[in-house]
């Protein structure tokens, strides 16, 4: 153990309270992970020359996307913390399923909504949902490195027991310092990876449907791998094998899919 471990900064969950309304950084975090999401996406929609070809959507349509994504977001990420991470305990009390202010989100999930709802997006226009998704996938980091910073605000997801320098000594997770893998998280899934991304943008990448989706795809599944070496894994489920978390499981369905969509990619004619 460390001589010394930085104490948890006590920071309020609740930034905003006027009588009966509250609100939290939680919340703060998601809107700004959308506000700063859109005005990424609305730049990228109104450049045409980023995508060789007539951009997917408007900034009209982009308006309809984002609310699509973000009902998506909600919907499933409550639904893939529930039967991901705790279906037995739902299972037996299923109303609780229903009461998201008591936390409770899965990454994955909240993907596999925001997938849902750019394939609807795309049917109901009629077009091809690579380009959507290349697009919300090169801006997607943002909303990742606000909701991790607002993870550890909240005191939650926190790291395993370490003695590295920077432990921190979460409330609720007991006496010992830990990684602040929340920190870690929103540094490479958000920080990193948006870079990444960014950089395939302005090198010509949507000029391949799937490409940057690809790339966000595989980046994503990578980083959280990695970050779950350092992170706690959810007490009811704990590790597979010893090793290998439930994040890791989910996670590589990403890899194969960002490979896939890469390979895919590089292989078609830029527009």
């Amino acid at each position: 153990m460390p001589i010394f471990a930085i104490p948890f900064p006590m920071i309020d969950p609740v930034a905003v309270s006027v009588g009966p309304l509250v609100v939290r950084w939680y919340a703060l975090a998601y809107v700004a992970g959308l506000l700063f999401g859109w005005l990424v996406a609305r730049w990228m929609v109104g450049r045409q020359n980023l995508w060789g070809r007539t951009p997917p959507t408007d900034a009209g349509g982009l308006d309809d996307l984002l609310v699509l994504i973000a009902f998506g977001v909600v919907l499933g990420g409550r639904i893939g913390y529930v039967f991901f991470y705790n279906a037995e305990y739902y299972a037996a009390q299923p109303l609780e399923a229903l009461m998201v202010w008591r936390g409770g989100m899965s990454f994955h999930g909240g993907l596999l909504g925001a997938i849902a709802g750019m394939c609807w997006f795309a049917w109901r226009r009629g077009q091809s949902v690579l380009p959507i998704f290349d697009l919300i996938g090169a801006v997607a980091p943002i909303g990742i490195f606000f909701g991790r910073i607002a993870n550890f605000v909240n005191g939650e997801l926190w790291g395993r027991v370490s003695d590295v320098p920077w432990a921190v000594i979460f409330p609720n997770a007991g006496p010992f310092p830990r990684h602040p893998s929340q920190i870690y998280e929103a540094a490479l899934e958000g920080l990193l990876l948006f870079m990444i991304v960014q950089v395939a943008v302005r090198l010509g990448g949507l000029r391949r449907p799937g490409l940057v989706a690809g790339i966000f795809a595989l980046g994503y599944g990578l980083a959280r791998i990695v970050c779950e070496f350092f992170r706690e894994p959810d007490a009811q489920i704990g590790f597979f094998a010893d090793v290998i978390t439930m994040g890791m499981i989910l996670s590589l369905p990403l890899v194969a899919g960002g490979l896939i969509l890469i390979t895919t990619s590089v292989k078609q004619r830029t527009a």
